[in-house]
């Protein structure tokens, strides 16, 4: 029964391919089955099959059986684009009681890895609000933990920044208030509001999963005054002493029960060296350099909102002005990855091929694989300033894609598990033909050779009976007089118009050899997906050798690709 209403649903889908495109495309439809079944990527191959044999059917119907059928499910697409539309509506984007002229925002990565989508979604809402309230955004770099922490990845996020075309007024980082945070730490002593813990972690864990407080909580000022001196002179070692705040350690939120507000850390810092030992943690930092950076709307993702609480307190505690804060839905691509951990870790097991591998979301994975800025920006800015969480699919973020690069991407053939044509017969007037570049935009046009020798695609091959016609698009038509396993024996048919399939064609004497990188979920459940990256041989016309490195292109039929390796012509696909 299941798989009959797969079937169904295939079936459907290849039929919209087919009116779409003139013939179904079995890769086109597997997409599309997987994105609305994404359960089924567990049983790939025996979908991969299904969709092979309904796509099969679907291509040898007649041009008014496909209409007769497809016209049963037109009301259904209908209603899939208008939904869609729909769903793609102008997000609200407005910030309440944000004031026009006196607003300042701030993007806070932590420079400890590299720039992703989920970034670049705080980065062009901050930008697009100090446009709108004409106010300014900042590049604030959250840089206290120098154990992870390094110039490399500062780089990479200024890089990611400027390529994105995201404008930043000024720049700044945590590290350079250290000094200015020692004397607020000293001020909260001071006043009874802060203490030096020297509980191991596990205990410290267990008093505040209980909401009991530590013996230290009773410590005198004159004797947290002394071990907050001694942390500071190098006299206690890394996890033998922190500074907490003395908060409510029976408050329902724990991030109240006393949170650690400083911190020894023993690790050289990559803009401070060994200037400082004892680190603020980004609890206490965050709210002191907002206030003192004159930030006043403060964004941040949604797994920050009960430290929002934490936030305000330690302001009130020492008197400063307070920023507001806006939390901002976090934004989560379903199948892949954003911890940093289990990044490096496949990065250093040789699984990724770093962090600008194609299949990942980081900013430079996506420009590597073709995602271009502006579809980055129309993307992330669709989620405006909603509250709830959203996992999507990348098929989103593509889909936006394709509709920047359609109007640039040259268009060009290419075939897969070619089978070749020997045609009788060819007028020789055919020597060579001239192809537009693009079906409606003025890219000009590519002069192709033709010989008696061309290629067809292998699936396109498969459909094909002695006796029968097809053309070769742009060209001319020809007749099968034998479909051996091989090769196929072919005679000129004329150049009329017919109702015959029209088939993409490379010269077998001009092939340029190509390999494919398909890119699937780089994750399938909580496993990583070892065929996430697969490579594909494929023949390409002549006219790839004078790409250049990095440029778009269509494959028609086939779809988009960015050519990734000049040399090897390894194109990676969109």
């Amino acid at each position: 029964m299941l798989a009959n209403k797969i079937r169904e649903k295939a079936r459907k889908l290849a039929l919209k391919n087919a009116i779409d495109y003139g013939k179904a495309d079995a890769g086109a439809v597997l997409s599309k089955v997987l994105s609305t079944e994404p359960r089924l990527k567990e049983s790939i191959k025996e979908l991969s099959q299904l969709v092979k044999e309904v796509v099969q059917e679907v291509n040898k119907m007649s041009e008014a059986a496909l209409q007769k059928e497809f016209e049963a499910h037109s009301g259904e697409f209908e209603k899939i684009e208008k939904e869609k539309q729909e769903k793609s509506a102008k997000p609200r984007m407005e910030l309440d009681g944000a004031v026009a002229g006196r607003f300042a925002t701030r993007f806070a990565p932590e420079p400890n890895g590299y720039m992703q989508i989920g970034h670049a979604k705080m980065a062009w809402l901050g930008r697009e609000f100090a446009d709108k309230y004409r106010g300014t955004l900042a590049l604030y770099f959250d840089d206290t933990n120098p154990e992870k922490e390094r110039e490399e990845f500062v780089d990479a996020f200024k890089k990611d920044l400027e390529w994105l075309g995201i404008r930043i007024d000024r720049e700044y980082y945590a590290s350079d208030h250290i000094g200015a945070e020692y004397k607020y730490a000293e001020k909260l002593i001071g006043s009874g509001d802060a203490y030096v813990c020297t509980c191991d972690g596990e205990k410290m864990k267990k008093l505040r999963f209980d909401g009991e407080a530590c013996e230290h909580r009773r410590h005198s000022e004159e004797q947290n005054s002394k071990l907050w001196k001694e942390m500071l002179d190098g006299k206690t070692d890394e996890d033998e002493g922190v500074l907490r705040l003395k908060l409510d350690m029976k408050s329902e939120n724990t991030a109240m029960r006393d949170p650690v507000a400083f911190r020894i850390i023993m690790h050289e810092h990559y803009r401070q060296g060994n200037k400082y030992r004892v680190w603020p943690t980004y609890d206490f930092n965050t709210p002191i350099v907002d206030s003192l950076e004159g930030i006043t709307d403060a964004m941040r993702t949604k797994e920050y909102e009960l430290r929002e609480e934490l936030y305000y307190k330690i302001l009130d505690l020492l008197g400063l002005r307070k920023p507001t804060m806006r939390t901002i839905a976090r934004l989560e691509i379903a199948d892949n990855i954003t911890s940093k951990r289990k990044t490096n870790e496949l990065i250093k097991s040789g699984a990724l091929q770093g962090y600008d591998d194609p299949r990942l979301i980081t900013i430079a994975g996506l420009r590597r694989r073709g995602v271009q800025p502006q579809a980055i920006k129309a993307f992330v800015l669709r989620f405006g300033t909603s509250n709830t969480n959203s996992e999507v699919s990348i098929d989103m973020l593509l889909a936006e894609n394709r509709m920047v690069i359609d109007d640039f991407a040259r268009r060009l053939f290419l075939v897969r598990d070619p089978v070749e044509v020997n045609i009788s017969g060819v007028p020789a007037g055919y020597k060579s033909v001239k192809l537009n570049l693009h079906p409606s935009k003025s890219l000009g046009q590519r002069e192709a050779s033709v010989s008696d020798r061309l290629m067809i695609s292998g699936s396109d091959a498969r459909t094909l009976k002695a006796g029968s016609k097809f053309r070769f698009k742009d060209l001319f038509n020809v007749e099968i007089e034998k479909n051996a396993k091989d090769a196929i024996e072919a005679k000129f048919a004329g150049n009329g118009n017919i109702d015959a399939p029209k088939f993409q064609w490379v010269d077998a004497k001009r092939k340029v050899r190509c390999e494919l990188l398909l890119i699937g979920p780089l994750f399938i459940g909580d496993k990583f997906n070892g065929k996430s990256l697969v490579k594909v041989e494929a023949y390409a016309e002549e006219f790839v050798n004078t790409l250049e490195k990095d440029e778009i292109v269509q494959f028609e039929r086939v779809g988009f690709y960015k050519l990734d390796d000049l040399n090897q012509k390894t194109f990676i696909a969109l």
